[in-house]
């Protein structure tokens, strides 16, 4: 009878144990999308912002004040071909189109 008890229950139990654990689960996920909506929500405000704006456009699209001058500073590792004065790095890769040809070549040698 007792153990007709016992395996009667066993059921139920690991039922609900499983539940809890689902229910963590879920109140973490829950507290991380209330973190992102926090995050966002003051990513929000700060946008709303004109100097954030105006210093974001500054940083991301080196913009200027009508009669400000404005100067970028190449650092010498790469910047003239990035460019336009780097001429012979430009020879040595061939066209997209060859590239494109010559795998086409390749798929087709292959049996």
């Amino acid at each position: 009878m007792l153990c007709a008890i016992a395996l009667s229950l066993a059921y139920p139990v690991r039922e609900y144990i499983a539940q809890r654990s689902q229910i963590a689960q879920l109140q973490k996920r829950e507290a991380a999308a209330r973190a992102d909506v926090e995050d966002l929500n003051a990513q929000k405000s700060r946008l709303g912002d004109p100097d954030y704006v105006k210093g974001e456009a500054r940083r991301r699209l080196h913009y200027c004040d009508p009669g400000e001058q404005c100067f970028v500073v190449l650092d010498g590792e790469g910047g003239a071909s990035q460019y336009g004065g780097g001429e012979q790095e430009q020879r040595k890769a061939p066209p997209w189109y060859e590239t494109l040809w010559g795998s086409v070549e390749a798929a087709d040698e292959q049996p």
